[in-house]
């Protein structure tokens, strides 16, 4: 550890001082000087256009920006923006929020294709991990439902990671590529990585490879809510060893025409969700729970081809993707329940839950698109996948503090082996039936089939489910003025029950119940009603949307009123009527001088129509954020301040909490600079450091209530790139 708080410590006594005299060197300004372009977006309706013109809500974060903000994942960024906010807790479990949506209500793509599987607890979603930040060209947002172009799970929005790609083969021949080190002082965190790629001819080709050595954290002394610690608590189990490999070789037979193969692997040993020593915080009363994945090994292998110029009667472009992805994963669930009352010191029932998981899934997606007049474009497809699920599972229970423990073990699985397939055929068809005005409509039918096989151990019937379902959505874009477009946008989003939801038995990950299964579940459908203004100039840029959205058939969990296994028993169940609605405002102000201020605004509600009494919120009430920096003329030198104000939040769930009946409000405040310190021909050398939480405060994001997960103190942040 002390080795690295050296390299630090140098990065800090060389860096500072270059920083000032990269403020001071008399560069060509034709050389070095940063224009800013206008963010592009292709998620959102699949053909690239500028954001301030696409008729849906979306926020794009590029590749600087990831840089800059020296994040462990793509998820992290998203607690500063509009409509946005993070679960988890550590480098490698950090997942996105959507609009107060999570899990699998969100769906995360890599390059378009699918990342979410069945077996993913509905709470948990997928890993924007296993895409490394260094490899991201820039991440696609859709704030809303985007079924129509995706399908299931795209019920809340959709995250899009987009990878760097070689340069396309044809002619000639280049080469360049990226490496450099980060050092987080939050669990003494160390990632070198590096990255090649390049053209010979028709043959291009890109390697990637990172590796990230990361500690469990400290969170400062303080008080939060009801919590109060005299001294820094250990937030265990928030470390990672996380390694990311990828490669990749393209050839193109003719100009806009490109096929590509891309291997891609992600190994984690030691991630978990993070906890505190309960007898820390002075609640020694409450149940231990501790969600730790021992292992997990992720490897996905993709075709492809792209054609951009085909002019035939059917199209003029044409994609087609077929993936293969093995995830495998080791999860430890060890839980205690302290009897408390009378009951003998320390007596209470410990259970230990181990499940191994093996998740195979075959892909594809075909999409076309067709100019059929000047003012008209079809996009079409065909879509697929197939999870093949495979678990074993061991569970020991014993009771403490009457007489000798008894252990008892059970190997009965959780989950029977499982398969769940998924097809939908989409269309979409965009029009400028007059100028200023910009129109999208599309629709999808979808057939999602969940069954269960034969398993060991287990003597259940063979059952499945089938949910058929057809959606659709219609957005607008019509620009009242060159610098002030009019965007409402009004669809139909739905999510097919998973694997868990319908066959899972046994008890619940946070371990506060025991879940029964429930085969016959609803699909989740929603209608989400969109309607913001966008501004932009040479000095301010801006949007507001107001958003609802209302989910027939959601599902949650509900008490059966029986107790399993000493635990009280759930089930899932499709309740009538969930509703979030909110606000959201940005802005961004160039000052001129090199100063620019932001500053972005979200108001979210969340309600269980059908019982308003229960809380459904995961995420922030209300948040405020405003944003200061400061950019040399020459390029090579900025510094930036931001602060962030989270409100309190009294529509959660805070059973096993102890911060008291609502999640209390909290201000965090961070500050960044970068350089670009010098150039050797092709080569570019460049620094970033950074100290978060300055203010050493003790808080917790709002999505981590269900436990008490504190974030980490002031923390320092240096970073070392080099480009050729």
């Amino acid at each position: 550890m002390a080795s690295r708080r050296d390299t630090l410590l140098v990065l800090l006594i060389v860096g500072v001082p270059s920083l000032l005299r990269a403020q001071q060197r008399d560069t060509a300004a034709a050389r070095d000087s940063a224009f800013e372009l206008p963010p592009l977006v292709v998620t959102a309706t699949r053909d690239l256009r500028e954001v301030f013109s696409t008729p849906v809500p979306v926020t794009v974060v590029d590749s600087v920006a990831l840089r800059e903000r020296q994040v462990n994942n793509a998820a992290e960024l998203f607690t500063d923006l509009a409509g946005l906010d993070a679960n988890g807790t550590g480098p490698n479990q950090g997942r996105p929020v959507i609009r107060g949506q999570f899990g699998q209500r969100i769906l995360l793509l890599e390059d378009g294709l699918r990342m979410n599987n069945s077996r993913r607890q509905s709470d948990f979603g997928e890993l924007p991990s296993l895409v490394p930040v260094e490899e991201i060209a820039r991440v696609e947002v859709v704030r809303g439902p985007a079924s129509v172009l995706y399908g299931s799970d795209a019920l809340g929005g959709v995250v899009n990671l987009i990878t760097r790609r070689p340069p396309p083969g044809l002619e000639g021949s280049a080469v360049h590529g990226s490496a450099g080190f980060r050092y987080t002082g939050a669990g003494d965190q160390a990632r070198p990585w590096g990255s090649v790629a390049g053209r010979a001819g028709r043959i291009s080709y890109g390697l990637f490879g990172a590796y990230r050595d990361a500690g469990s954290y400290t969170a400062p002394s303080g008080s939060f809510g009801e919590v109060r610690t005299a001294r820094d608590l250990t937030v265990h189990d928030t470390g990672v060893q996380d390694e990311n490999y990828a490669v990749q070789l393209g050839y193109a037979p003719a100009a806009g025409h490109a096929l590509f193969g891309r291997y891609e692997r992600y190994v984690a040993r030691g991630a978990g969700f993070g906890y505190v020593d309960n007898a820390a915080i002075g609640r020694p009363d409450l149940p231990f729970i501790r969600i730790y994945y021992p292992r997990q090994q992720v490897d996905k292998f993709t075709l492809g081809y792209d054609a951009g110029r085909l002019r035939t009667p059917v199209a003029d472009r044409l994609g087609v993707l077929w993936y293969h992805q093995s995830n495998d994963r080791l999860l430890n669930l060890d839980v205690f329940v302290p009897f408390g009352g009378s009951a003998p010191p320390g007596s209470g029932v410990d259970s230990r839950s181990r499940n191994n998981t093996d998740v195979n899934t075959w892909g594809f997606r075909v999409e076309a698109a067709k100019a059929i007049t000047s003012k008209a474009v079809l996009t079409y497809g065909l879509d697929g996948y197939r999870d093949r699920s495979l678990n074993s599972d061991s569970i020991t229970t014993t009771v403490i503090g009457f007489g000798p423990p008894r252990p008892q073990t059970s190997t009965v699985p959780q989950l029977p082996y499982a398969v769940y397939r998924s097809v939908g055929g989409f269309a979409q068809l965009q029009v400028t039936p007059i100028h200023r005005l910009d129109l999208v409509a599309g629709g999808r039918w979808q057939d999602v089939r969940a069954e269960t096989r034969r398993t060991p151990g287990l003597t259940l019937p063979e059952i499945g489910s089938t949910d058929r379902t057809l959606v659709g959505t219609f957005n607008a874009s019509y620009l009242l003025t060159e610098k002030l477009a009019l965007v409402g946008s009004v669809g139909r989003g739905f999510r097919s029950p998973n694997l868990i939801e319908r066959f899972f038995e046994g008890p619940t990950p946070e371990g506060n119940g025991y879940q029964v299964r429930t085969p016959g579940l609803d699909p989740e459908t929603s209608l989400n009603l969109d309607l913001g203004l966008r501004w932009r100039s040479r000095h301010l840029s801006a949007e507001g949307f107001v958003f609802q959205a209302d989910i027939r058939d959601g599902i949650r969990i509900e008490p059966t009123g029986d107790t399993i296994q000493g635990m009280p028993a759930f089930r899932n169940v499709n309740v009538a009527r969930l509703r979030y609605r909110g606000l959201e405002l940005s802005a961004t102000a160039r000052l001129g001088w090199g100063l620019s201020v932001g500053g972005n605004f979200t108001r979210v509600d969340a309600e269980d129509r059908k019982d308003p009494t229960n809380p459904i919120a995961a995420s922030y009430a209300t948040k405020l954020v405003g944003t200061a920096r400061y950019d040399h003329p020459s390029g090579r030198f900025w510094v930036a301040y931001l602060v962030r104000h989270d409100g309190e939040q009294k529509d959660v769930s805070l059973a096993f909490s102890p911060v008291g009946t609502v999640w209390p409000s909290f201000t965090v405040h961070e500050a960044r600079a970068g350089a670009t310190l010098f150039r050797l021909g092709p080569t570019t050398h460049r620094i970033g450091i950074a100290v978060t939480n300055l203010g050493n405060a003790l808080y917790s994001e709002p999505s981590n209530a269900s436990l008490f997960r504190p974030a980490p103190g002031r923390s320092a942040q240096a970073s070392y790139t080099m480009d050729f």
